[in-house]
């Protein structure tokens, strides 16, 4: 699966991975975002957060497992600031 970006903004960090990485089925987590990271959802952004693998004895198995790890995570997205120039008047 790859992992959705929920809302624009800085990426800062992701916790439960662990438990991701635990549900019957779930082969692992790879978290591909940075530290920092500002973050786009699509349609206009062209990224994802990550990606869980997983595989089950059906389709429907793996759908499962994948979404019980996905809801495992908790991702921590910081809502950017514009930043505005400065005018100086000399």
């Amino acid at each position: 699966m790859m992992v959705p970006i929920p809302k624009r903004g800085l990426y800062r960090g992701v916790g439960g991975i662990e438990a991701a990485r635990g549900v019957p089925g779930v082969d692992d987590v790879r978290i591909t975002a940075k530290a920092d990271q500002d973050l786009v959802p699509l349609p206009e952004g062209a990224s994802y957060l990550g990606f869980v693998f997983a595989r089950g004895t059906s389709p429907h198995a793996a759908v499962a497992a994948v979404r019980a790890a996905h809801d495992r995570l908790e991702f921590s997205i910081d809502t950017a600031l514009p930043v505005m120039g400065v005018v100086r008047e000399d």
